[in-house]
């Protein structure tokens, strides 16, 4: 939330003068769980896991690993030869799981 520090402070009388059913009220909106979504928006976006996905084409070009690449033997990504923290081969492991 922003605060604008320019903005004159309330004194001591006006704080007092909030009652406390406004509070309470400005409160019970704060933590207020409902989220605005409009459905049948959400419907359109909504991917469903078992879909068919069979008339999609790939959009990315896979080359395979390169010389100067290997593969983490923790998290399997291939990486470049400099984010090798340790290990030979198969047991090659990144920085980032080291």
């Amino acid at each position: 939330m922003a605060t604008d520090y320019d903005t004159p402070r309330k004194t001591d009388e006006e704080l007092h003068e909030e009652s406390l059913e406004e509070l309470k009220a400005r409160r019970a909106d704060a933590q207020s769980g409902q989220v605005d979504i409009d459905e049948a928006e959400a419907a359109e976006n909504l991917e469903l896991p078992g879909a068919d996905l069979s008339g999609e084409e790939l959009t990315v070009k896979v080359v395979p690993k390169q010389e100067d690449e290997f593969t983490c033997s923790r998290c399997f990504l291939v990486k470049h030869i400099n984010q090798k923290a340790r290990g030979e081969g198969l047991k090659a492991v990144c920085r980032d799981c080291d």
